[in-house]
């Protein structure tokens, strides 16, 4: 069992074992091997052993008391040696801290998941302004996966490669193939509620396919996500009729006197060969607003920022390749495109796809639609959430025209012979 005592200087760890006659173990390791790991998260070393007990009667299994962290200037300062860390660790004293801090389900070490995405000192409250606040931070807590969930994203990444190879089908798409096998059953007089009813089962296969996939968003890989949203986007916006990954193109800028290459990951080009740029982030929450307000005012975080500024650099780039851009990429992919269509790189712009806005209130949902219009002329940045609502209103249109269209010839008077 492990407890975290914080005293007046320093913050501790005790561990006693849960079984007696398993309770010298960690001596021996100390001993031993000069170092023991506790719970896959700790590596405690003999000078971090502040104390430890002998066994008797009334307290049968060794209790051991390690030095977690040095309290400094309102933080515990934890050594990087421990967690397995680049940088030594810094927590505010005011936290209130349990293992839970540290360990996830399945002994997964929180802060090594966190150092491993970042290359930075970890910070998590006080009044240090790189620090992660104490509420984004327990929140981050909550939305480490559970062990069922950990089974549930297993099997559905497991799933997800195996349909590639025996076709197996979401329920989304066993409701369009479901409705083109009665397609041929639609009334042959109206061919116009054919086209409707078509485009109406589309959309609904996109939302649905959409709504699943938020609801499993764990279980896709960076790469299996961006192609899924992608084949969806194609069907949303029809205007674009090919995508090209990992462009190359030219940075004349970044680096003075030297020419160097951007990638971004995905191309788009439409049907009169315009050239656009489009960003898909994985819907990771909490990703477009910070909790707390500046001055009253909610602003975007750093998730946000920086897929703005790197859409507006590839914009830039691309814009100033010009001509020479054009012949280039023109050259490249002549034969994935169709050979009358040439691509124009003119004023392009970008569409951002990113996080979740289910849960604003009014004043945030007010300060990020100003972000958005800040960017509106070369930028559409959209929710997921905003994705979702907008297919859901063309759905809701369609079935409109579809009552519309049904009406009509219920209504049309016969023709007489």
């Amino acid at each position: 069992m492990i407890r975290i005592i914080p005293d007046n200087s320093h913050l501790l760890l005790r561990y006693q074992a849960d079984s007696p006659n398993n309770s010298s173990w960690v001596g021996t390791k100390l001993k031993q091997n000069g170092s023991v790991i506790l719970s896959r998260t700790f590596t405690f070393y003999p000078e971090d052993l502040k104390f430890q007990s002998e066994p008797s009667e009334e307290e049968e299994s060794i209790t051991y008391i390690f030095v977690l962290g040095v309290l400094e200037h309102g933080y515990y300062k934890l050594k990087k040696e421990i967690f397995g860390l680049k940088h030594d660790l810094l927590l505010s004293c005011t936290m209130e801290l349990k293992p839970k801090t540290f360990i996830a389900q399945r002994n997964i070490s929180v802060f090594r998941r966190i150092d491993e995405l970042i290359d930075e000192p970890i910070i998590v409250g006080g009044a240090n302004e790189n620090a992660i606040p104490e509420a984004d931070f327990a929140l981050l807590l909550n939305t480490f996966p559970t062990s069922t969930e950990l089974t549930h994203y297993a099997r559905d990444r497991i799933a997800r490669i195996l349909k590639d190879y025996f076709g197996t089908m979401s329920d989304a798409e066993t409701k369009l193939n479901n409705y083109l096998k009665r397609k041929k059953k639609l009334p042959s007089k109206s061919k116009k509620n054919i086209v409707i009813q078509f485009e109406l089962q589309k959309f609904e296969y996109v939302y649905d396919e959409l709504q699943k996939m938020l609801d499993e968003s764990e279980s896709y890989t960076e790469k299996n996500w961006q192609k899924k949203i992608l084949d969806l986007l194609l069907l949303i916006f029809p205007k674009y009729i090919a995508v090209l990954e990992n462009i190359r193109i030219k940075d004349f800028y970044s680096t003075p006197n030297q020419t160097s290459n951007r990638f971004p990951d995905l191309t788009l080009i439409d049907a009169d060969g315009n050239v656009d740029i489009i960003e898909i982030k994985r819907p990771f929450p909490n990703a477009l607003l910070s909790h707390n307000t500046y001055r009253d005012n909610y602003i975007p975080r750093r998730e946000l920022t920086g897929a703005i500024i790197q859409a507006e650099k590839y914009l830039f780039h691309l814009s100033k390749w010009g001509l020479a851009g054009e012949k280039t990429i023109n050259e490249k992919y002549k034969n994935e495109l169709p050979s009358d269509l040439k691509l124009k790189i003119t004023n392009p712009k970008a569409m951002i796809l990113l996080g979740r806005d289910n849960d604003f209130d009014g004043n945030q949902r007010f300060d990020f639609e100003i972000i958005r219009r800040q960017y509106v002329n070369m930028l559409d940045i959209i929710t997921y959430d905003d994705l979702l609502r907008r297919v859901k209103n063309i759905i809701m249109m369609m079935q409109r025209k579809t009552t519309n269209s049904t009406d009509e010839i219920n209504n049309r008077p016969a023709v007489l012979s």
